[in-house]
């Protein structure tokens, strides 16, 4: 019923944009606002496709259309050539599907199930615990190389150095979709029995009770894209304007907001599913969406934008977004290990992401540019 009402907001935020031409704070928000229901909407015409096409080509399917509503949003701001703002939304994402979206599934099942352990598959939060590790080698090692070019026993040139960190994201970037993939054929094909859910969960989850035919699945999911491109477009010309009326920094708004916007239908789908006591769904939608964010998301945007012409490099400036990413690799699996969480575990998680936030809402580009002065200044 919510997700229902928040869809009155797209043809309010079309009317505010080439109606009336409200002001860029009221299309920010109404866009913002209509692409929550838009993106649940999208979710679920994946799983009614899923159910025509089978086990293998549904879950390629949701690889394809997982994070579409976040990829969509990010490229239309980096085709503004706003490249910090997306990899804002790139860090927020990871963070908040890790710690925001799985610290909630965690708490509302631990409620439901009166503070009791809540267990699932051990070897599958491994797996995902490992590729997160993954991400913060390959994610850090940009931003390590670029201030090792920065050494006076470098001293690479300015144009130089940006020529470089480019060539080597889209090295990065290559290398973790063809991961990626490899993964999907490690947990689709060859393991799919070791991450399969338990019995118990093997009729729920996977698949809508009543299916719709195959071309209202896809005439929802392909009107769906479109109209999130749209939303997304009004949304990224309002961001600066936005930023700036409410006082906050375009960074804040991408590694908050935006990032909570893309993948609020995640955070829904894993609260949804730890209620029902289904936790191989919940860790799988919130560790298995952090995944696809570093590991698929990212990647395509770095080579998205070499071929649109506007390049966007892997190195993040702001340490604190460095620090966030670690953090996220050590508590998720610090929490997991064990293949078994409490309530409590679920207030960690959410307690750390609140930590960052506010970090985030009281750094400045400015500020974060600063802080890299310093560090420079120190390493010298």
């Amino acid at each position: 019923m919510f997700m229902k009402a928040l869809l009155a907001f797209i043809p309010i935020s079309l009317v505010l944009k080439y109606g009336v031409h409200a002001p860029p704070m009221w299309i920010f928000f109404t866009a913002v606002l209509a692409i929550v229901p838009l993106a649940d909407w999208l979710r679920k015409a994946t799983e009614h496709v899923a159910v025509h096409a089978g086990p293998t080509i549904g879950g390629l399917l949701n690889v394809t259309f997982g994070n579409m509503a976040e990829l969509i949003i990010a490229i239309f701001i980096l085709i503004s050539g706003n490249t910090q703002v997306v990899k804002a939304q790139i860090t927020g994402s990871i963070i908040g599907n890790a710690l925001l979206g799985l610290g909630l599934a965690i708490v509302a099942a631990g409620f439901v199930k009166g503070g009791g352990r809540q267990k699932f598959n051990a070897a599958n939060a491994g797996q995902l615990s490992a590729m997160l590790f993954l991400t913060v080698i390959t994610l850090t090692l940009p931003a390590i190389f670029d201030y090792t070019e920065q050494l006076p026993a470098f001293a690479a040139e300015a144009g130089t150095r940006a020529n470089l960190d480019e060539r080597l994201s889209i090295g990065v970037a290559i290398l973790l979709i063809v991961v990626y993939l490899l993964n999907l054929v490690y947990t689709l094909v060859t393991h799919k029995d070791v991450f399969a859910a338990p019995e118990g969960e093997a009729g729920h989850g996977h698949g809508p009770e009543n299916p719709w035919s195959l071309p209202v699945a896809l005439g929802v999911l392909l009107g769906g894209t479109a109209l999130i491109a749209l939303e997304s477009e009004m949304l990224s010309g309002a961001l600066e304007a936005t930023a700036s009326t409410l006082g906050l920094s375009e960074f804040f708004l991408g590694i908050i907001v935006l990032a909570i916007v893309g993948n609020f239908a995640e955070y829904l789908a894993a609260v949804y599913f730890a209620r029902k006591g289904q936790m191989d769904l919940a860790v799988n939608i919130g560790l298995g969406a952090t995944i696809q964010v570093a590991l698929l998301t990212a990647p395509l945007l770095v080579i998205i934008g070499a071929l649109l012409g506007h390049p966007m490099n892997l190195v993040f400036s702001s340490p604190l977004e460095l620090i966030a990413i670690i953090a996220v690799a050590l508590i998720v699996t610090s929490v997991t290990k064990d293949g078994e969480t409490t309530w409590f575990e679920g207030v960690l998680l959410i307690a750390v992401y609140i930590a960052l936030a506010l970090a985030f809402y009281f750094v400045t580009p400015r500020g974060a540019e600063e802080a890299g002065l310093i560090l420079r200044a120190l390493g010298a």
